[in-house]
């Protein structure tokens, strides 16, 4: 209930009755405040008018007035500023811990509010609004999916920049993690990613010209040279491991169980993947500075078609690597050059082809660009599996459609 009192409060569906304290001072509400997530009162910075008077500071929501103290409020200077308690029950007088008396407001969550709520919840359906979402006006959509995929670009840059930390801000090393974890697409992704912070670059490096080198290295350390047919092939690569391993003192090859084969199809075979980025890194396309340099979209994919990587594959790698990756480099650099370049990319990419796209596109949702399924994705899973329709601005479109045609 107290999840819906925000929810009420946030968006102004008030009674349309004069709002008054328990006092019987008439309040108008001029901002409800910024919702804060972290520690302190729910509302952060609202403007209130009572007595021809603007009172600004923050606002705390309960459902009865005595949870004020269940919860230590009167304790806590934090408190001390806030100027009104909006509560569904007033069952006492509260204090702050200055001693000053806080203002307070009864409100109630609408009916509809509350059964249309509780509707989204118990539906076992995905997406939980799929009846309404149709109905929700093109521009307001889009509005929400430049929000999404903002939301999903920061996460996920936030990732490459922890790796960054770790590697001490080389941003090469760090492109290479992000990429090889990319070539595990998704089954094998933690596995690559343990593979590429094994494999020293540096001695890699020097015999980068040489790619029969480079992959006996890559796959050497993988422990996946085994996996070669070609008996041949498979002992010279075996020697040449052996001599690589002892001139850079390698770490041991990783346990070959280590790798998914099962439920993967032979052109996502790990071996084949980690020979294709052999090939990239050979070709000196692993790097940040070569996906810099690509001013296109078809550059890129020129560069990854030079491994023999499939255009699906190349695309899935645009979409979660290159665009994250530039994405990451301006957030770090506090630029928007690159930013601009990676939503572009997205804009010119197609869609994505999996089940959560299925399931938007059954609504009768477009997912024409890699943009609108990037941002459906995020949709799905930060709101949607969540049950976070309060926060969703198509949950939010839903209750207001209700509200409107219940009158």
């Amino acid at each position: 209930m107290e999840k819906l009192l925000h929810y009420v409060w946030m968006h102004k569906l008030l009674p349309s009755r004069m709002l008054t304290t328990t006092d019987g001072k008439v309040i108008e509400i001029l901002d409800p405040g910024q919702h804060n997530g972290n520690q302190g009162p729910d509302f952060l910075n609202a403007r209130i008018k009572t007595d021809d008077i603007i009172w600004a500071g923050n606002v705390e929501i309960h459902t009865s007035s005595s949870d004020w103290n269940k919860h230590k409020h009167h304790m806590d200077p934090v408190y001390n500023t806030t100027i009104l308690h909006v509560v569904e029950k007033a069952d006492s007088e509260i204090r702050t811990q200055s001693g000053q008396i806080v203002p307070q407001v009864t409100i109630s969550v609408p009916q509809n509010i509350k059964d249309n709520y509780e509707e989204l919840l118990r539906t076992t359906d995905s997406p939980r609004c799929h009846k309404f979402v149709q109905n929700i006006e093109p521009i307001k959509a889009h509005a929400w999916f430049d929000a999404l995929l903002a939301e999903r670009m920061e996460s996920r840059s936030q990732r490459i920049l922890n790796i960054l930390k770790e590697c001490r801000g080389d941003w090469e090393q760090t492109t290479f993690i992000t990429l090889a974890r990319n070539f595990g697409f998704g089954l094998n992704g933690d596995i690559f990613e343990m593979w590429a912070k094994q494999l020293p670059l540096a001695a890699a490096g020097k015999h980068r010209d040489n790619l029969f080198q480079v992959e006996c290295m890559f796959l050497g350390l993988a422990g996946l040279i085994d996996k070669i047919a070609d008996e041949n092939l498979r002992n010279r690569m075996h020697a040449e491991y052996k001599f690589l391993s002892h001139k850079f003192t390698l770490p041991e090859p990783m346990q070959t169980s280590n790798w998914h084969y099962l439920r993967t199809r032979p052109q996502n075979f790990p071996d084949v993947r980690i020979r294709q980025m052999a090939r990239l890194f050979h070709e000196g396309h692993c790097t940040l500075s070569s996906i810099l340099e690509a001013t296109t979209l078809e550059d890129i994919d020129n560069k990854l078609a030079s491994a023999g990587i499939s255009k699906g594959s190349r695309t899935l790698i645009i979409i979660n690597t290159v665009a994250n990756l530039l994405y990451a480099y301006d957030l770090y650099h506090g630029t928007y050059d690159y930013r601009t370049r990676a939503v572009e990319m997205l804009e010119q990419l197609p869609g994505e082809k999996n089940y959560i796209l299925k399931q938007w596109k059954a609504c009768g949702m477009n997912v024409g660009t890699a943009y609108d399924s990037q941002a459906l994705i995020q949709l799905k899973k930060e709101y949607c599996d969540k049950a976070n329709c309060l926060n969703c601005r198509f949950g939010f479109e839903y209750i207001s459609y209700t509200m409107h045609n219940n009158g």
